[in-house]
């Protein structure tokens, strides 16, 4: 140290040498002291923040092993976003990076939202769930199922013929075509087009047309995934004397801010669709064949059980409003005793279950798949916790006694299963802190 023989140069170098000697009786132990773990980060509504991380990764590594080219994923938790990220591509090329506003197929997840305009309906007094079908559809007026017995085929009158509620909950004895118990009524819907997939029919012709095919079983015995909600959204049109789009636009759609939600993709909002990619070779051209609506002045029938287009956010505004028990941002929708009875197990007594879409566990309500006993499933859950799912690869959870919505987006068909329960896995594994005691 250089000083100056100043009285401010001595005060210095006093000062330094003190301090010199001060640091070196210091203990050893006090200079190597670890340092303190870092703070957790605070908790989003119960959400760890470094457990909701975990979803990028493992969304990440799933569009790399082939699953789907991208998705986005979506959480709230009492009405609070905690969790909302694209991830992967929108496109199998990998050219174009996933956004959270892309747009995706929504097949089944169609259903909930018309069968919600259906119950509008039933609290208007408009519809009664307990009515046969053909007073609103008269051209499925003396339906009779075809039974089979001793390898012998015989068409019997049912004891009650398909009402409302059947539509709702899949219990009218109506099929898809693919699943049909029986080669002749497969036949049947194929050759009359009953799901219009070799083109358009008008409503009132699918109708007719279903009017003189046998039902597969007898009404009110036994769930069966079918075009029932396709029924029931011609029913709904009828009596709101409106197109099927315009009825929920109207009561749904514009009220809760859906704006990308349609039937329909615009030329300006084509670019944010997301891409499909099967895995299985065999069905790829299946579903790059599906026919994209993009023409408002369409004459086909517009199907209540599929055609819907929507983002992550949109959903998620009418996932939000069903947790809510019928309200959102200060408006209602459905009365809280209506949403309960819905999403209620109209199951009991019945053959058959969702398990196909939902895992076990799960029965069937008006327009949701409903948990029936937390230990039943084999994805965390609560007892009575609603779900439903695209074939294209898009599911949802509501878990109103956790407060929860989760959104998955993704167009990966043939992976659709796997990727759904391992996004509800990642879900409950993030929510530290529950609701229920």
């Amino acid at each position: 140290m250089i000083m100056t023989d100043t009285p401010t140069g001595r005060r210095a170098g006093l000062f330094g040498a003190s301090a010199l000697l001060l640091a070196q009786s210091r203990p050893a132990a006090a200079q190597t002291a670890p340092r303190a773990a870092p703070r957790p980060r605070p908790l989003m509504r119960g959400f760890a923040q470094d457990r909701l991380a975990r979803i990028a990764t493992v969304m990440q590594a799933e569009a790399e092993r082939g699953s789907f080219p991208g998705a986005v994923t979506y959480i709230a938790r009492q009405g609070e976003t905690v969790h909302f990220e694209a991830h992967g591509h929108l496109d199998a090329a990998k050219t174009r990076r996933m956004t959270r506003d892309a747009i995706f197929l929504q097949a089944s997840m169609t259903k909930p939202i018309v069968s919600t305009a259906a119950m509008m309906l039933v609290e208007e007094g408009r519809l009664k769930l307990d009515d046969p079908i053909a007073v609103y559809l008269p051209e499925l007026r003396d339906l009779k199922f075809e039974r089979v017995r001793d390898g012998n085929t015989e068409l019997v009158a049912p004891a009650r013929q398909p009402i409302v509620q059947d539509l709702l909950r899949h219990t009218a004895g109506f099929v898809y075509a693919d699943a049909a118990p029986t080669a002749s009524i497969r036949d049947a819907y194929r050759s009359n087009n009953i799901q219009a997939g070799d083109g358009p029919i008008t409503g009132d012709e699918m109708l007719r047309r279903l009017g003189t095919i046998p039902l597969a079983f007898e009404p009110g015995t036994r769930f069966f995934y079918s075009i029932a909600v396709d029924v029931l959204g011609l029913l709904v049109a009828r009596v709101a004397r409106q197109r099927l789009d315009r009825v929920l636009e109207e009561r749904i759609l514009g009220p809760l801010g859906m704006r990308d939600t349609a039937w329909f993709v615009s030329p300006d909002r084509r670019p944010r669709l997301a891409e499909t990619l099967d895995s299985d070779p065999l069905k790829a051209d299946m579903w790059r064949a599906y026919r994209i609506l993009t023409d408002e002045r369409e004459t086909s029938y517009l199907k209540g059980g599929a055609g819907l287009v929507s983002t992550a956010s949109d959903y998620a505004k009418f996932a939000q409003m069903i947790a809510n028990n019928g309200t959102f941002t200060g408006r209602r929708y459905l009365a809280a005793p209506v949403v309960n009875f819905m999403l209620s197990d109209h199951m009991i007594g019945f053959e058959g279950t969702p398990a196909a879409s939902t895992g076990p566990g799960y029965g069937f309500g008006l327009g949701f798949a409903v948990r029936r006993q937390d230990g039943m499933g084999t994805a965390p859950g609560s007892t009575g916790d609603a779900m439903w799912a695209g074939a294209w690869g898009t599911s949802f959870t509501i878990d109103r006694a956790e407060g929860l919505v989760a959104i998955l987006m993704a167009q990966g068909p043939s992976n659709r299963g796997r990727t759904r329960m391992i996004f509800k896995d990642l879900v409950y594994g993030a929510m530290v802190e529950s609701l229920r005691r």
